[in-house]
């Protein structure tokens, strides 16, 4: 069997920074990181893996990306694709998932992808399941087990309602939380080995992406306003100096949570 798993570097930070005009995130002069999820996609193909599979790991980004992919190839990775080009700026989901699913039909279609439930950077969980839809591929979301059966895989999703247990053929999609596994660390010989190793790069003529089919120009999704989140807090002392004081503040505190429809 092989895997392919969909990697996104992220900001190293919270402080992130808006374009207000253009609707998207400023990323140059931010450090990035691997997606916390798609390291535990990572180390679910790993788990599973046996003598002879394959385990790439796929990435549309910027050419910094290119670390964020070294440190999949350290945690046992076997093969690193970026795809980055200028066209790609400014993707949706759905561009981005465009890029993806082309990569993957250009590198060779493996017989199961994982990749992380959602990102930091975003939480919209849209990617995985649109790049299964691009390649009319089964999948299945919120996966909190995974494991090989013959001719496919059966996996454990938590839903609302309880957990929901599916058996797919192969090939397939699946997205994961972060409950499906521990993460190891990469160890000095896997550091040394993703040193040795190249991390190959594809533009959007490599991958057959005409001009305005990428990026901002083919994402359906526009940001027409951003908000920054304004706080305000209104505090009320009380002094419990005698006991009508201490009542009384009592007294506003369930006025307050009643009105706040929790109690």
């Amino acid at each position: 069997m092989n895997f392919a798993i969909l990697m996104k570097q992220v900001p190293d930070t919270d402080e992130v920074k808006m374009d207000l005009e253009r609707g998207v995130m400023i990323r140059n002069g931010v450090g990035g990181v691997v997606n916390p999820l798609d390291l535990n996609a990572l180390e679910a193909a790993m788990r599973i893996r046996e003598e002879g599979d394959s385990v790439s790991v796929l990435s549309m980004g910027p050419p910094k990306a290119e670390e964020s992919l070294r440190e999949c190839l350290a945690l046992g990775a076997d093969r690193a694709v970026l795809a980055t080009d200028a066209a790609f700026a400014g993707g949706d989901t759905w561009a981005t998932s465009k890029v993806l699913a082309a990569m993957l039909e250009h590198t060779g279609l493996p017989d199961l992808v994982i990749a992380g439930e959602k990102a930091t950077d975003g939480e919209t969980g849209q990617v995985g399941p649109e790049v299964a839809a691009m390649l009319g591929w089964p999948v299945a979301t919120h996966v909190t087990g995974l494991k090989r059966t013959p001719g496919g895989v059966e996996v454990v999703c938590a839903l609302e309602e309880g957990i929901l247990t599916q058996r797919l053929g192969t090939p397939c999609l699946v997205t994961v939380l972060s409950f499906v596994n521990d993460l190891p660390l990469p160890t000095l010989s896997g550091k040394k080995r993703a040193h040795s190793l190249e991390v190959e790069t594809l533009s959007a003529r490599d991958l057959g992406i005409g001009d305005g089919a990428a990026g901002l120009a083919a994402s359906p999704t526009r940001v027409t306003r951003i908000e920054t989140p304004k706080i305000a807090r209104r505090a009320e002392k009380f002094m419990a100096k005698r006991a009508d004081e201490l009542e009384a503040g009592l007294d506003r505190v369930i006025e307050i949570l009643a009105g706040a429809a929790i109690l």
